[in-house]
């Protein structure tokens, strides 16, 4: 059994310290950042994002618990946001721990927050996921996510290199 349970403040500074060198790892192997100042991008991103941590209005941070084993095996981030006048939400982080992955937590997990979002009034469910991430992106499929839109980049050489 997995379940979602509220983050705990006490979990809360680890999940960040992760999550923000994760998102920048994930944003230089996609092209999209240098090494140089990803650290720091990463983090503006999560302070713009939380301002006030686990506080923060209309978001909503999770452990992922198996519940046969009583111990936390990942993390999920959901937001509700308007764009439009449209209310939806919008995963921004899921992580299953190494050790526990490919046991179905994952899949679990999004069938939770789908109760939950149908909870808030809410009809859809948005995420990103990066290119350079085939398995995800096979669960988001084999979860019914269809594909919206496909961003690509180039790089190209500086003058002078």
């Amino acid at each position: 059994m997995t379940l979602l349970t509220p983050m705990r403040a006490e979990v809360f500074a680890a999940y960040l310290d992760a999550s923000v060198a994760g998102y920048a790892q994930d944003n230089i192997d996609a092209g999209r950042w240098p090494a140089e100042g990803a650290a720091e991008r990463s983090r503006a991103d999560f302070e713009d994002s939380l301002p006030q941590g686990l506080a923060t209005p209309d978001n909503y941070l999770f452990e992922i618990q198996d519940g046969a084993l009583g111990a936390t095996v990942g993390y999920l981030w959901f937001a509700v946001v308007v764009k439009h006048g449209l209310r939806s939400a919008f995963v921004y982080d899921l992580e299953v721990f190494a050790a526990h992955r490919r046991q179905g937590h994952a899949t679990r997990a999004f069938q939770a927050l789908e109760s939950r979002v149908a909870a808030l009034g809410l009809s859809s469910i948005g995420l990103h996921v990066f290119g350079h991430n085939p398995g995800a992106q096979a669960l988001y499929r084999q979860l019914g996510y269809g594909v919206t839109g496909i961003n690509m980049i180039k790089q190209i050489a500086k003058r002078g290199d």
